[in-house]
């Protein structure tokens, strides 16, 4: 399996603090935030992570770079934030088919997740979404969910939610996602 982070964003609407570092870079606990995205996907086994970067790459790689993590680190640039199906796009060849998990670069996971990696791989799941409640749905991408507990529709800021379980920005994918994301339209 193979890790993916994003760390390509401008990081607008937490202006002021990303005027002068991308918000993937912002201390929490006296390191950035990225570095925890980093460490969930070693401690879950995974070796071999893309980082996925934008055109202010440079502080991104200058500062993952600057650390010993003893795995493979690719940086993989997209030009401009077209979306997550865009960015398997983008990484697709980094991924080489495999089995993936997506970690929006600017997420701080406090359980990590370890947990959720193996159980996808012990499933037969072409896809897996983390999820969480939330009191406020109507401020988050939520998930609506068939009887069988599965996700039928993603909606990203719904007026009449479906359900309270906001996307946290991570997933989990095996390789049918290739083909399904050259299908999308970005919204």
């Amino acid at each position: 399996m193979k890790g993916l982070i994003l760390s390509g964003g401008y990081g607008t609407r937490l202006r002021p603090l990303t005027y002068s570092q991308q918000k993937q870079l912002i201390p929490v606990g006296n390191k950035p935030v990225l570095f925890y995205a980093i460490e969930d996907l070693v401690d879950a086994g995974i070796y071999d992570i893309g980082i996925i970067v934008g055109p202010n790459k440079e502080q991104v790689m200058e500062t993952v770079k600057g650390r010993n993590w003893g795995i493979n680190i690719e940086f993989i640039y997209q030009s401009e934030p077209k979306g997550l199906a865009h960015t398997i796009i983008v990484a697709e060849k980094f991924l080489e088919g495999q089995p993936f998990i997506m970690y929006l670069g600017d997420n701080l996971l406090k359980e990590g997740v370890v947990d959720h990696v193996n159980k996808f791989l012990n499933s037969d799941s072409e896809a897996s979404i983390l999820l969480t409640e939330v009191p406020n749905p109507q401020e988050f991408g939520i998930a609506k969910l068939n009887e069988k507990n599965e996700v039928v529709q993603l909606i990203e800021k719904p007026k009449n939610p479906p359900s309270n379980l906001a996307v946290i920005g991570i997933y989990l994918f095996r390789p049918a996602i290739f083909q399904a994301v050259k299908k999308i339209k970005p919204s």
